[in-house]
């Protein structure tokens, strides 16, 4: 029987890589799109298209309720309203989920590995702290707990760094790239043993999948985690061999002015683990590791 999924961002980075492999595995796909060029792509893609954006929720129900489920990686990246556009997330989360409940119709959502406490080594079972008013991220998971309740079948998918080709230019990885360029130097804060979780592009599309076909009734948490915490001075010093840059040390003082508001997630201690993703889904991930792409050369091409 062929399945009908719902995708949201199916344009964008993760989304564009979640659509293709739905299609490779039989599944029918309908992407949400904004625009003429999304609509293009989605087409090409083998796709069906549904227009509308994330702020149109009557028009996202519509989309839900045709749906046999829905994968939900849109989001809008905009982080100088970051609170507002978390808020956002909440309210597309209670809509599409909203149509699918008592109905055993899957609903998959994004969130990172990042909200649980820092420092420590998240699993699937780690839970935020804070709620959404002190990390405002944190209201998806409050969504997707909301619906659950509601009789919705929910997995939230919580993405580390995600890399590969066609990683977009506001992305983490091009965001250091691009102050190491500016700045004549590639650095680390502190003594750079700070770790963050990473999974390639395709890996992450392929546990989107899982997630959706396998996931039990209730909620599930699910981490696409395939590396679970690389040196960010590893990171640094990968970029610096690229650029043929002096790779430096910054204080927690001097972090602000050489990374701007990427200071935060500079010195930010994320290891995540995925034991039980891998346990549960029997996912396994084969892409190459974040340190393989970036010798690899794609991430400097200008």
């Amino acid at each position: 029987m062929q399945t009908n999924v719902f995708v949201t961002g199916a344009t964008g980075f993760v989304g564009s890589a979640v659509v293709q492999e739905l299609i490779r595995a039989g599944h029918q796909v309908t992407g949400l799109a904004r625009s003429d060029a999304a609509a293009k792509s989605l087409a090409a893609a083998g796709a069906k298209v549904h227009r509308g954006d994330l702020e149109d929720l009557k028009s996202l129900r519509r989309a839900a309720a045709d749906s046999d489920g829905v994968i939900h990686t849109g989001f809008i990246h905009d982080f100088s309203k970051f609170k507002e556009v978390c808020e956002t997330d909440r309210r597309v989360i209670e809509a599409l989920g909203s149509m699918l409940s008592d109905s055993n119709r899957p609903l998959v959502i994004t969130s990172g590995v990042g909200i649980a406490t820092p420092g420590r080594l998240a699993t699937e079972e780690s839970v935020s702290v804070l709620d959404s008013a002190a990390m405002p991220r944190v209201a998806s998971e409050e969504a997707a707990a909301s619906v659950a309740a509601r009789g919705v079948r929910v997995a939230v998918v919580r993405l580390p760094i995600i890399h590969g080709d066609g990683d977009g230019p506001h992305s983490f990885v091009r965001t250091l790239i691009r102050i190491a360029r500016e700045k004549g130097v590639t650095a680390y804060v502190g003594d750079g043993t700070n770790r963050w979780p990473a999974a390639h592009q395709l890996d992450a599309a392929a546990l989107y999948r899982l997630a959706f076909e396998k996931a039990p009734a209730g909620l599930s948490r699910f981490h696409a985690v395939a590396e679970e915490g690389i040196a960010f001075r590893e990171i640094a010093e990968a970029i610096g061999r690229r650029l043929n840059l002096p790779v430096v040390s910054k204080s927690a003082a001097e972090a602000g002015d050489h990374f701007g508001w990427f200071a935060h997630f500079a010195g930010m201690d994320a290891p995540a683990s995925s034991k039980l993703t891998r346990e549960r889904l029997g996912w396994r991930p084969v892409q190459a590791t974040l340190i393989g792409d970036l010798e690899r050369g794609s991430y400097f091409k200008t």
